[in-house]
């Protein structure tokens, strides 16, 4: 298993990172100062999801999946928090394993680069 996230500053950390909501998760990645550093992760579920019992619940499934997923998935440097649902209890094991996968495919891809000339060009007409 990862390195786990603990302290209340990288889970702020990671909250100003990407982010992709899913069904049954919602997934923050902020890459951290050491580009080799072991990923790590960190799971939270608010009051929101429910009552204790159902938010223990909710955090050891989101746990299992990051397990599994992450284990293969997650690239170094990088610090993960996985955010429970009110989804992530109701949810079927592979659906939440598919939205994990989908949400890391997300977060890491690509950026597409806005072109600057064609962003002048209109602000100049509005102006």
């Amino acid at each position: 298993m990862m390195e786990r996230l603990k302290a209340r500053r990288d889970f702020l950390k990671a909250a100003r990172g990407r982010k992709w909501a899913a069904p049954g998760l919602v997934l923050q990645a902020q890459a951290q100062t050491e580009p080799q550093a072991e990923a790590r992760v960190g799971f939270t579920v608010t009051k929101k999801v429910g009552k204790a019992h159902i938010r223990n619940r909710a955090k050891r499934r989101l746990r299992s999946v990051a397990s599994d997923v992450l284990a293969l998935a997650a690239r170094p440097g990088y610090d993960y928090v996985l955010i429970g649902r009110a989804g992530t209890v109701s949810r079927s094991y592979p659906d939440l394993t598919k939205d994990l996968e989908t949400a890391l495919a997300k977060v890491h891809a690509q950026k597409k680069r806005v072109d600057t000339d064609k962003r002048r060009q209109a602000s100049q007409k509005q102006g």
